[in-house]
């Protein structure tokens, strides 16, 4: 197993839990899976049985794919990496609420 950093773009649905007047937002996930498909297959699944309408998802790799791409990743990141690999577990690490503007999954990702 290992952990794939995720970006997931949520549209709007009644009891999603997003902010009055947002039209979406962007989460930032580590997920464990055997491989980046199975990571995102879980992920999606898992928002939905929350009640939110994910769009889009943007894998980042491994930890060590975001290291090689200069990704500075630091201890609490890497905590919840841990965690997530340790309870073979999707981590919700960031959430931001868009409000009309252009989301930008890259920006979220450091």
């Amino acid at each position: 197993m290992k952990v794939y950093t995720l970006v997931v773009e949520l549209g709007r649905k009644a009891g999603d839990g997003l902010p009055k007047g947002a039209t979406g937002a962007g989460l930032v996930c580590y997920a464990a899976g055997k491989d980046e498909g199975e990571a995102v297959r879980e992920t999606v699944a898992i928002l939905k049985q929350a009640d939110m309408a994910p769009l889009d998802v943007t894998g980042y790799g491994t930890l060590e794919e975001r290291l090689a791409e200069g990704h500075e990743i630091d201890d609490d990141e890497r905590a919840l990496m841990d965690r997530a690999l340790a309870e073979n577990a999707v981590i919700i690490a960031q959430m931001t609420p868009w409000f009309g503007d252009e989301p930008d999954p890259d920006a979220m990702i450091h």
